[in-house]
This record gives C-alpha cells, structure tokens and sequence, in this order.
C-alpha cells in the first residue's frame, strides 16, 4: 500500500483553477500535496490522518507587501502570531532597519526569520534614507552597490517599493535608478513594487516605463482604473476597501490584477483584529465574493512574486492549508505548513528570545550628553516677539500642514509655553553628528505631558515633544537607558512605555506583551490630548520628509513640497 506523510479526510476543498469548493480528500507527501481524491477512496497508508469533518481547505494566505517592522516586533515572534491567522507566507520589505543599519541591517532580518514558522522572504529596500542626507540623518545607507548585494540573496525576491516616485520620472542621479538600468540588462523582468499615489496620465506611463508595475497606496477611483488599464498589480491593504473600488473590480472580474496585503499592522492592532485575515474578511463582508477573495489572498500574490510552488492545492505543491468553519470568517481552526501543524500546535504568541541579534543591535541609541539647556529655543533677534512655523496635526491623516504662530521672545529665547504649542526636537541618535532639530506641534496633538520614541519613520532618530523641559528632559534620558522604545511621561513618572531594545524599533517579546504595552502608550496619548484614528502612526510620522506638508528632523523642519530646510523662525 502506497504511504503519505498525511492524509486530510472529508474536507472542502478549494480548487483553485475552477474557484469553488469541492468534497475531497487530500493526501501530503514530503510536504506537498500529493493526490486531492474527489472520489475519496484512495487506499493510502498514512502516518497522521486528519478528520476535517466538513471543514472548508483553502490554501495557506500570502501577503506579499508588509514590513515586519511595523508590529514592532521581531521576525520569529511575528511569524508565531501571524501562523495562528493562516498566514504562511509573506513578503517584507525592511526599509525600517536599513535604516538604521543598512545591509547589515536587512541581512540580520533574513538570518533572524530562518526558523519563523512561515516562510519569510523580502524585497530590496529602495529608498534608504527617504529623502538624501541633507534633510535627514540615518543609521544606514542603501545605495546601487548594496541592492546588487541583497540581489543574490536567497530570500530576497523583489524590489521593495520605490517610494521617492516623482523624482524617479525626471532627470535624476538616485541609486535606484541606477539599480533599475542594472536590472533591465542582467535581471530583465524581475518583480519591482511601487508607491505613487496620485500619480496619473503621463507621469504614470513614465513610472510603468522603469518597470515599476505595482502599487498598494491609497487611492480614488480613478487613480486604481489608470493602474489596473495600464496593467499595473494593484495591492489592497485595508484602507482601500471602499465600496467604489471593489464594485470595480467585481463588476469587471479583475481579480486576476490583484490581491490583499496588509502594508503596516502595530501590535495592538494584530493582536487585537489580526492580520490578512482580517483585511480578507473585511473585504468578504463588504461585498467582494468568498471564492474570489481567497483567490486574491493565495494565488494571484503568488503570481505576482512568481512563487509558483504555492497558493493552490494541487499536487506537488506546498501543503499549506488552512480548514475553516465558514469560508467567509477567516478564523482558522488548524493551520499547516508543509504539511506540518503550526496552530493551534507550536504557535500562538511564544515569547522566549531565540535569534540573538550583534551586540551593536542593542546599543544603536548613541546620544551626546544631553542637558536642560538643550530644551531652549533661542531667536536671533532683538525683537519681542516672532513668527514661529508649527507642525499642525490633523485627526484623520498623517499628512500634516503648516501655521503660523507668533511667540514673545525674551532674551533671546522663544517662550512657547502659552502658545497652545508642544516643543518638539529630533536628536540625532546614530552617533553620527548629534544634530538636534527644532520646531513646534499643535492641533490633534497630546495637549500636556510629553511623548518621547525612538519608532519615528523613516531614519528613526529620537523624537522628543512635550509642554515641559524637564520631562522631556527626563523622557530622553529613559529612552536612552532602554535603548529605544515609545513611552509617555508626566511630571517626571512614566505613564506608558513600550521596550524597543533592537535597533530602537524592535522588541523581541511576544505579540500579547508587545500589544498591550503599545496600546497603553497609545490610550495614554489620548488620555494626554492626542485625537487620531492612529496616534502611534500619526506621531511616528511626523519625521517622515515625504510625507506632506511640513515635518521635522534631526536637520531641522522639512518643507516637503519644496524638498528643502526651512527656518523654524518665519519672521
């Protein structure tokens, strides 16, 4: 009698190719599927027989645009949390800690994800730093020379996205560009990821012309009919779930030409609603059918990073598989990879330490002494008072805009401190120039105490905003001794705190202990004054030099629009 490794009885199967469900039996040889028996009666002897009892087989989920970094945790307790939701593959992309620790920073991800119990694999971050170092200091640099490197790595299998998309379409001199002329004479057709929003017409077709035929931003309707018309693979994360898009891209059976990811997902979020799973399910529930939506979740991402050994249950395929009560509640009951039990068995949040990352990983917040005296914004000027430019943060967007706001002076030293405004500065951290930069936050903001984080996109320097020096002062000093993190504090006492030990954006504890200590820190701001759909991200994007309008780093405020410094007194 013919021997399997695992024998599946009395299951639903989800036959790919034909987009529906089928009594089956199925049977898993070395890892991979070996016979599906719609007649089920094969007379196998098997080591392991599973009874699924009616159960619905789909295969493993695929997100193939996310950054692991995100979460805020690292690769193996991630890859823990994300198999308990039927995830058993995905793709990251680690621009975060290139960052701070360029390719040896990428190259310690890979080694860190090797015994996750998913596949891991990784897209080639571009655009490191965001913007170029007159704006910005990072950690690390990814430059041409560095993306051919990562190019032979095992597990790297695209190019992450390319972020800095208006600048690429003119005359320019940036490494990806000079890494895109590389890839078109030695790798010509390889998988290179986009991020333009609002990009359309002419200056969309220049953008597919380098080669860059993907996209996951956020978008209006027809911004995602230009991708989709000019055979662009359009991505849907979670924000784009508007009723317009997939009566769209239902209405006209485009699902060949997309599929679901996820992009960023913090801890608590994770924790609390999961991850693929729950964009599929949201998607399910918002019209778009079962069938088509784990069709998007497993086959049509593995096209699209040509791994072609995945995503379907047929024969020689991975046996990666998910059985479910209802195809349209994505909540597995058991999960498999390679034929393997990975939950409800050996997955579920552990939290024990395995990878060790370098010593240096966990020294990365290098700062000059820092005093109180550094907590002074002077003006050079005999004038009582000044034109200060503010950060504005609005409740529903990342995006924020600039006001003006006139402060007395006196001195020489701005006092801010009946303004209606937080003092905010971003000290340089990577032990490269101890920049310091200046400027002031209003609006959906904390209105008292003080935040202080390491986790600020991209360069992930100190940022540091309060309504008191000494706090903040304070604040600096704890961040330093846990070598990153994000925490609150006021009057000298820390409300909420988040460890970040690796790299200052990573903590290697499980998903419940990461998640609840995130989302203390989040409930805290808002007990603090902060209004947002997402105060961590709103906060943590206040560094980001791409992001419009006017943000802050460790050189100073960034004029995004104009690409430029510009000074934190206006007049």
């Amino acid at each position: 009698m013919e021997s399997v490794s695992l024998l599946i009885r009395n299951a639903k199967v989800f036959n790919t190719y034909l987009k529906k469900f089928i009594p089956a039996d199925v049977s898993v040889k070395d890892g991979k599927f070996y016979y599906i028996d719609r007649k089920q009666d094969t007379p196998f002897q098997a080591d392991a027989v599973l009874d699924a009892r009616g159960k619905y087989m789909i295969p493993g989920l695929v997100d193939i645009h996310m950054h692991i970094e995100s979460s805020m945790m690292t690769p193996e307790p991630f890859g823990d949390c994300v198999a308990a939701y039927g995830v058993t593959t995905i793709v990251s992309e680690p621009h975060e800690m290139a960052n701070v620790k360029g390719t040896r920073g990428v190259l310690e991800m890979i080694s860190a994800a090797k015994n996750a119990p998913i596949d891991i694999y990784y897209g080639i971050p571009s655009s490191v730093p965001s913007t170029d170092a007159r704006l910005e200091t990072t950690g690390g640099i990814i430059d041409c020379g560095a993306m051919k490197h990562l190019l032979d790595e095992e597990d790297v299998v695209c190019v992450g996205e390319i972020m800095n998309y208006r600048q690429i379409i003119r005359e320019n001199d940036l490494e990806i560009t000079k890494f895109l002329d590389y890839l078109r004479q030695e790798r010509p057709g390889y998988v290179i990821e986009g991020h333009c929003p609002s990009l359309l017409d002419l200056d969309l077709a220049r953008f597919l012309y380098l080669g860059i035929d993907g996209d996951h931003t956020e978008h209006t309707l027809e911004e995602v009919k230009q991708r989709i018309e000019n055979g662009m693979f359009f991505e849907i994360q979670d924000k784009m779930l508007k009723t317009e898009v997939l009566d769209y891209i239902c209405g006209n059976r485009l699902y060949e030409y997309c599929c679901f990811v996820t992009d960023d997902t913090m801890a608590d979020v994770l924790y609390e609603k999961g991850q693929l799973n729950h964009v599929v399910q949201k998607a399910i529930k918002a019209g778009f059918p079962a069938e088509m939506a784990i069709y998007c979740a497993t086959y049509t991402p593995t096209r699209r990073m040509r791994l072609y050994d995945r995503g379907v249950i047929a024969p020689g395929k991975l046996a990666d598989f998910i059985l479910l009560e209802d195809p349209s509640v994505m909540k597995p009951a058991y999960v498999y990879k390679n034929g393997i039990p990975i939950y409800p068995c050996g997955a579920g949040g552990l939290s024990a330490i395995r990878y060790r990352f370098p010593e240096d990983f966990y020294q990365s917040v290098c700062l000059p002494t820092v005093t109180l005296e550094d907590f002074r914004v002077t003006a050079d000027t005999d004038a009582k008072e000044v034109t200060v430019r503010v950060i504005e943060i609005h409740p529903d967007r990342t995006q924020t805009t600039e006001k003006q706001v006139v402060m007395p002076v006196r001195d020489h030293v701005v006092e801010w401190k009946d303004s209606g405004c937080l003092l905010a500065m971003v000290l340089e951290r990577h032990g490269k120039n101890g920049n310091i930069g200046y400027g002031f936050i209003t609006g959906s903001c904390l209105k008292n105490g003080t935040v202080a984080t390491t986790y600020f996109h991209d360069h992930h320097n100190l940022f540091v905003a309060g309504d008191d020096p000494e706090d903040m002062l304070f604040a600096v000093r704890r961040i330093q001794t846990l070598q990153g993190g994000f925490l609150t504090v006021k009057n000298k006492k820390v409300l909420a705190e988040l460890a970040l030990p690796v790299c200052g954006i990573l903590s290697e504890r499980g998903i419940q202990d990461t998640a609840l200590d995130l989302k203390a820190v989040r409930e805290s701001l808002e007990e603090l004054g902060y209004r947002h759909s997402s105060p961590v991200m709103s906060l943590g994007t206040l560094g980001l030099p791409v992001s419009p309008a006017l943000k802050l780093t460790d050189k100073g405020l960034v004029d995004v629009k104009q690409g430029a410094i510009v000074p934190l007194i206006a007049g």
